[in-house]
């Protein structure tokens, strides 16, 4: 399934080799992050099974580069059902344009906020990087529903591949307007160079550390 992204340009030209080292980057440090996470996915998924039951991964559908649709790998920091609650707590949504964000949501059990605050449920993701679904860095990969309310400014951001990190992610992640943070992507858009990667991948270490604009 792939949403459709032709009302919009990237407006930029970059070298081709730039994506090679993009992909190099993304194999190398990929391999090596997931490596030094797997002691840490193993515990928080072991912790899972033991306090709340059933798996501890699931899969959920994003939006990747040109509207493909992908399933991204995450650790459970929902209860069950935790999908079919949203509607009942949209009066609650403190985040503004087609997103849904809260800062003690109901639906996360008491492990899963630990997860979420300290961006361990994240770490799966890195499988999706190997397989090539997302980069390192790059606009974090939306959902479905919020795409198909994206005006064509922030629609922009589906022209490249998406991420786990990039500048929304270094600047204040929640505490920025959706506005702002389509900005910080479309501006990744129009920057984007193979060592400002690799820039952005060292600032996010201490951002997340920081639990900088976590929920």
């Amino acid at each position: 399934m792939q949403l459709a992204v032709d009302s919009v340009s990237l407006e930029r030209e970059v070298p081709r080799s730039w994506y090679a080292w993009k992909r190099a980057i993304d194999l190398v440090l990929g391999t090596l992050f997931l490596l030094i996470s797997l002691p840490v996915i193993a515990v928080a998924a072991l912790a899972l099974v033991l306090l709340e039951g059933g798996s501890p991964f699931y899969l959920q559908e994003r939006v990747g580069m040109n509207g493909r649709i992908f399933k991204m790998y995450k650790l459970r920091t929902m209860i069950n059902g935790a999908h079919a609650m949203r509607d009942g707590l949209s009066h609650l949504n403190e985040a503004d344009g087609p997103v849904f964000k809260m800062s003690n949501d109901p639906r996360c059990h008491p492990l899963g906020r630990v997860l979420r605050r300290t961006s361990i449920d994240e770490l799966p993701n890195l499988l999706n990087v190997l397989r090539g679904d997302i980069s390192l860095v790059g606009p974090r990969p939306a959902l479905p529903s919020e795409v198909a309310n994206y005006e064509p400014y922030a629609r922009r951001r589906l022209l490249v591949q998406q991420g786990i990190t990039c500048f929304w992610q270094i600047g204040g992640r929640s505490k920025l307007n959706f506005r702002e943070w389509m900005a910080l992507d479309n501006r990744y858009i129009d920057e984007w160079t193979p060592l400002g990667d690799l820039a952005i991948i060292v600032k996010t270490i201490p951002a997340v550390l920081r639990k900088d604009g976590a929920r």
